[in-house]
């Protein structure tokens, strides 16, 4: 018994290690960070309750990344470590399922080979969300086979942490309160420690919600925005059609796994979860939802189809078909694997469109076709962008009664990150509204501005300064930034403090 425990110890570990290896070689180095990693970055140096763009958990990740570094390698550490952590729950899932350990290696490659890959190469919330929507399932599993109290705190702490990580994670909760009435695990209802794990989870999650109060639930308009400005571009087909580029080959596992938690006697007590995956679902295609919003799902559902097709392999055919449904899992990966992730150039990428346009890859949130899939725009121009500004910086007469404004949270946050010369850069959009030093004296401005908008700026901001010029641009013509123009404004004739603090708070009001 200790032999098999130790076989399927080194065959997980083995599986993490593929893990993390293959993670590390998804980027290729013609890209830098993405857009939104540089926001996340930056939230370690304004520690919060809470913050425009997410709950607080990302800062405090980050805030570990600048203690060790602040290195690219920790920053794609975590969500490679979040990954990894959720191949480990559904291999503890499938165990306490019972599964054998083809039930395991299966389900470890469905989760392995799949979308996670991509979800895992970026520092945003939705590695820990996908992690925190597994561990949540696993423990009411935990749950329903042993009935302990404890578990019902561990899933009511953990939705809190997925709740302070992305608000992503009450659509869960959406799906499981309905299934439980569906089932007879309505029982819980009765369970007065229930009602003290949910007290639990609300103390955990009150400071974020009164910062929320504090600062008019700004995620109320961030979610109109959003409506708005993205999501009216969502088609609930595509939605649909991107689940099965997601999990490619593997997504057969989640078909065999309803139809056993619908049909199969052993998987009776755990049929909430049948009804569960629908009911999310249905909400995610109601409200138009982003088609990643939905991966958090999946995995525990690996789980269940690989334990139930394991039964169906217990025969002199099931011992041929094993390797190769393995093996069909990672073919069924690769051509997802050419494409999905940033690991060609740029101009292989602009030279050979029709691999990516057939995968929906060239198509953004605008619902516009661009020559790049938005993610690797979004991953090009910012070196550029840091070291012409640092340039800028040194040319202007006592720089550090300079002001660093910015039109979005890309460009300011690219330019913390990768300047040599400690420029905190700022902007009016998203979190950088609060970030603003008013304690500094300004008399100069370098502004940085979207291509489209560098006409209006010469006009509107040059009469203010006594000097003026378009100082540079970006030049890499793949980036989204590109023709981004950087503006030296030296000498105010106004006071710059004065006129950016009333900017703020129309800005604050606006919210």
């Amino acid at each position: 018994m200790e032999k098999k425990q130790y076989e399927k110890n080194i065959i997980l570990i083995c599986f993490i290690l593929v893990k993390f290896l293959i993670q590390y070689s998804l980027i290729s180095p013609e890209y830098e960070l993405q857009r939104d990693e540089f926001l996340h970055i930056d939230q370690a140096n304004h520690l919060a309750l809470g913050y425009f763009s997410v709950p607080p958990v990302t800062s405090w990740i980050s805030y570990i990344i600048k203690l060790l570094g602040n290195t690219v390698f920790w920053i794609k550490f975590f969500p490679t470590l979040f990954g990894a952590l959720t191949i480990l729950l559904v291999w503890k899932t499938i165990e306490e399922l019972k599964g054998n350990l083809f039930a395991l290696i299966l389900g470890a490659s469905c989760v392995t080979f799949s979308v996670l890959f991509r979800l895992n190469t970026l520092f945003q919330p939705n590695s820990l969300d996908v992690l925190c929507w597994t561990s949540l399932f696993y423990f009411i599993i935990k749950y329903l086979n042993s009935n302990q109290t404890k578990w019902i705190y561990l899933i009511a702490f953990t939705f809190a942490i997925g709740f302070l990580n992305k608000y992503n994670i009450i659509f869960l909760v959406l799906g499981i309160i309905p299934s439980l009435l569906l089932t007879a695990e309505r029982k819980i209802f009765r369970n007065k420690n229930l009602y003290f794990g949910i007290g639990l989870a609300f103390i955990i999650i009150s400071p974020n919600i009164i910062w929320q109060f504090n600062n008019h639930f700004p995620v109320v308009h961030h979610l109109h925005e959003l409506s708005e400005t993205q999501l009216v571009n969502v088609d609930r087909w595509s939605f649909i059609r991107s689940q099965f580029l997601f999990f490619p080959g593997t997504l057969i596992v989640v078909f065999f796994g309803l139809f056993a938690l619908l049909k199969q006697q052993k998987f009776k007590k755990y049929r909430l979860f049948f009804w569960a995956f629908f009911i999310i679902i249905s909400i995610f295609l109601f409200l138009k939802a982003k088609d990643y919003y939905a991966i958090g799902v999946y995995p525990i559902y690996f789980a269940f189809g690989s334990v139930y097709i394991s039964t169906l392999f217990e025969n002199e055919i099931g011992k041929i078909l094993k390797p190769i449904f393995i093996l069909l899992m990672a073919v069924c990966f690769i051509p997802i694997y050419r494409v999905a992730f940033p690991n060609k150039s740029p101009e292989y990428i602009v030279n050979h469109p029709d691999k990516y346009r057939k995968f929906g890859m060239l198509t953004w949130e605008d619902g516009k076709e661009h020559q790049l899939p938005q993610d690797f725009a979004d991953m090009l121009g910012w070196k550029e962008l840091a070291k012409k500004v640092d340039s800028v910086y040194m040319t202007i007469p006592n720089p550090k009664n300079t002001l660093i404004l910015c039109d979005n949270y890309g460009q300011a946050g690219a330019i913390n990150y990768y300047s040599k010369k400690g420029i905190r850069a700022v902007t009016f959009n998203a979190d950088y509204i609060n970030w603003f030093d008013f304690e500094t004296k300004y008399y100069h401005l370098i502004r940085i501005k979207n291509a489209w908008e560098k006409e209006n700026e010469w006009t509107e901001t040059s009469p203010y300064f006594e000097n003026a010029c378009i100082a540079d641009s970006i030049t890499n013509k793949y980036a989204r930034e590109y023709g981004t123009t950087i503006f030296s404004f030296m000498n105010a004739k106004i006071d710059i403090n004065e006129r950016i603090k009333k900017e703020v708070e129309e800005v604050k009001n606006f919210h």
